[in-house]
């Protein structure tokens, strides 16, 4: 019988900065939740890398934006948690319809998820995901509440509050077998990243009790600039999830920046909590 880490296999050591790590990297269980605002498509447009990356429209003449956090449990490359701010793409020559690649996700052709800043609390994963991918992350801490209820995550830098994610648990039950793609900077060149994943989720349409509260924080900032909806429009969170991480691939030369935000040199805090707790005070 073949199986979904079948293919993860002969594996390619590499290392970057403080990192040596095995690729594909493997991801065996994990608490993922996300939610989407609508978004400012011109202020989207403004940060683009690329003139072939193009928003995913909603109608209203709105734009997407996420949020998407992670309690990494069991890795080939060990426990971290990570939160990635996104903005739904579609790679062409000429923007896609409206809504379709909304609906469709990565079954669209050329769909993905921009990563704007991806804050993780290992310095293993900081240095593997800039060095190996070009993706933005630096190092913050975070503190994830995971309750029957509800899934929270409290993201700070030392003592300055970033975001405060709270998801609830509700909504349809989906399976889910598309990949997850990114796209990415790397040393001026457009990375794309198929990430084949497997699992299944609950999906909320205009969800209650859901929100993401912003601190004072240049990544704050990034988000805000986006000019949001007031309310998410969708939530969804994993029941079970497995993934590989492949290495990315070049599609464009010699495209604009994404530097993301830089942080400090070292290891961040990463706590989890399963009793109904307050995550926005981390200790």
């Amino acid at each position: 019988m073949s199986t979904f880490f079948a293919s993860a296999r002969p594996t390619t050591t590499v290392t970057h900065g403080q990192a040596t790590f095995d690729l594909p990297v493997l991801y065996f269980r994990d608490d993922a939740f996300i939610v989407f605002y609508t978004a400012d498509p011109e202020k989207i447009r403004e940060i683009l890398p690329s003139d072939h990356l193009h928003p995913v429209l909603l109608p209203g003449k709105r734009a997407m934006a996420g949020i998407a956090a992670f309690n990494y449990i069991d890795t080939s490359i060990g426990p971290y948690g990570e939160i990635g701010m996104i903005v739904p793409v579609v790679y062409g020559p000429k923007p896609p319809p409206v809504l379709w690649p909304a609906v469709m996700e990565s079954r669209y052709p050329g769909f993905g998820a921009l990563v704007l800043h991806l804050p993780v609390t290992k310095t293993i994963a900081r240095d593997a995901g800039r060095g190996e991918w070009g993706y933005t992350k630096f190092i913050a801490d975070m503190h994830f509440s995971i309750t029957p209820e509800y899934m929270e995550c409290c993201m700070m830098e030392g003592n300055r509050h970033i975001l405060t994610m709270h998801v609830s648990r509700r909504g349809i039950a989906l399976r889910d077998r598309k990949p997850l793609v990114t796209y990415s900077v790397l040393n001026g060149n457009l990375i794309k990243t198929v990430i084949p994943q497997t699992g299944a989720y609950r999906q909320s349409i205009t969800p209650q009790d859901t929100h993401v509260d912003f601190g004072d924080h240049p990544v704050a900032d990034t988000f805000r600039g986006l000019q949001p909806g007031w309310r998410p429009i969708l939530s969804r969170y994993y029941l079970e999830r497995n993934a590989i991480l492949p290495s990315g691939k070049i599609i464009e030369e010699n495209v604009r920046p994404l530097d993301g935000y830089p942080g400090d040199n070292r290891e961040g805090r990463h706590r989890v909590s399963y009793l109904e707790t307050d995550a926005s005070r981390p200790a």
